[in-house]
């Protein structure tokens, strides 16, 4: 569990084994312990897509051990910040919280250059929400 002053940010989409995997990824690497990270899925699937792992590795972000995590409303209230990829209405609103929605394409079933512009997308949005979360970072 983090501190008082770390913020705790949750990738959501359906199947947790894409987007919000990618994510995650890139925040843990480019925030290290400043951000507690979470990711989750309202259906998620048994494994971490194989593209999504690849486009991460081209990177140097390495995804592969992770695991599918099925959206619980305990995840949500412990987190600052939620980050919507398409699961809809499957996420639970509460009161005092940070929501997104980030309209990106689902990497299911697409060749890896289908996959690279969604990764680099992904980049370009965590390192806004890096500036947003530790102004101290970006002075």
């Amino acid at each position: 569990m983090a501190d008082l002053d770390t913020p705790t940010v949750l990738f959501v989409c359906v199947h947790n084994a894409g987007r919000s995997q990618m994510a995650a990824g890139y925040l843990r690497a480019l925030a290290g312990d400043a951000v507690e990270v979470l990711s989750a899925g309202s259906a998620p699937k048994d494994e971490i897509n194989p593209v999504a792992i690849l486009a991460m590795a081209e990177e140097g972000i390495d995804i592969a051990g992770n695991i599918p995590n099925v959206l619980t409303v305990e995840a949500v209230k412990e987190s600052d910040v939620v980050i919507t990829m398409g699961c809809g209405d499957a996420c639970p609103i509460f009161p005092g919280k940070r929501y997104e929605d980030w309209d990106l394409d689902d990497p299911a079933g697409q060749g890896i250059d289908a996959v690279r512009p969604i990764r680099d997308e992904i980049r370009r949005r965590i390192e806004v929400l890096i500036t947003e979360l530790l102004p101290e970072r970006a002075a």
